[in-house]
């Protein structure tokens, strides 16, 4: 058998690039492999996608079951009183792992605070729902968006010419003027309504305007906010976790201030004395600062020769000049 490094390198790096293909085309296709991936893909009828993106979950009793694959328009879908076709929304759902009957409904329901939503089906019915059969209108259900609503009002109320409003208003309760009183007061309440819009118009157009900004604010920050509000409940769960040892400190340190307090309460009569003395003590010191300033000052030459003569063990090595003069020696003699 040929050894490998004596193998055609070419045909090698031919071969390791097709796998590396291979592997590249198999990870963008994970749902389509038969063991990994795989699944049924169902449709249903929707009459608006109310916010329902592609990859959304796709849920059943709660639990994840599959994902959105495309979300298209269909011009020929059977109304819900079954007079005529209408327009829908089609919905492609991949669902894994869970058996669905002929009558399954679905729905879509809000995931988030911020409007992400998902596709709810709840089987029911004898027999298998068929891929290629969708769930007819009858069957679905698809939520009012809020969202989208403050901002049609927004766009809605922009054209309305204020002052004219504020001013037929005002016409229409000058001619009610002799009516009775009770529609009289109506009509007074709709003027000064009409008023205060018109006096606050830049205001709420303002203030429309930063909500729809918060809004899309929040829309994208959709996952940052989902975080945070898991990191919070991992922290709420954590002191959770600790309370019993919160409980035992906040315990052990009522004891403690207890203890201190009984302390200081049956030595009372020694520690005012002491506490007198000491604030002598500190009195004085505070007096003679300055010399003990230049008592450590004029301390320091002498330290330093001090640990000199020690610099060599456990003895002082030092030598006194001319001290005695033996004999046989004297000047000159050497």
């Amino acid at each position: 058998m040929t050894p490998f490094r004596e193998r055609n390198k070419t045909v090698i790096g031919a071969i390791g690039i097709t796998l590396i293909l291979l592997f590249l085309v198999a990870a963008f296709k994970t749902d389509s492999l038969p063991i990994i991936g795989g699944g049924s893909v169902y449709t249903a009828d929707f009459s608006e996608a109310a916010g329902l993106q592609k990859m959304d979950e796709v849920r059943v009793a709660g639990v994840k079951v599959g994902k959105v694959v495309s979300i298209g328009l269909k011009g020929d879908c059977a109304a819900k009183d079954g007079a005529g076709k209408v327009g829908c929304v089609v919905v492609k759902m991949r669902v894994k792992g869970v058996h669905l009957g002929s009558l399954t409904k679905a729905e879509i329901r809000i995931k988030t605070v911020l409007g992400r939503k998902y596709v709810s089906l709840t089987p029911d019915g004898d027999g298998s729902l068929k891929e290629d059969l969708a769930i007819p209108l009858d069957r679905t259900t698809a939520p009012f968006d809020v969202s989208p609503a403050f901002q049609q009002l927004a766009s809605t109320l922009e054209p309305i010419h204020t002052d004219l409003l504020a001013k037929s208003f005002t016409t229409l309760a000058d001619d009610f003027r002799n009516s009775p009183a009770d529609v009289k007061a109506s009509l007074d309440g709709l003027s000064r309504l009409s008023n205060t819009i018109a006096s606050r118009d830049a205001k709420l157009r303002q203030l429309l305007d930063r909500a729809k900004g918060v809004t899309t604010v929040l829309a994208n920050r959709d996952q940052d906010l989902v975080k945070f509000l898991a990191a919070s409940d991992q922290l709420l769960l954590e002191v959770k976790a600790r309370r019993e040892a919160i409980h035992k400190l906040l315990i052990t340190t009522t004891d403690l201030s207890e203890q201190l307090i009984a302390l200081v309460r049956e030595n009372r009569a020694t520690l005012a004395p002491a506490l007198t003395n000491l604030k002598g003590v500190v009195q004085v010191l505070r007096a003679n600062q300055d010399n003990l300033d230049q008592g450590l000052a004029k301390l320091a030459p002498f330290v330093r020769v001090f640990a000199n003569n020690l610099g060599n063990g456990r003895w002082f090595d030092t030598y006194l000049y001319n001290l005695t003069n033996p004999s046989g020696f004297g000047p000159g003699s050497f």
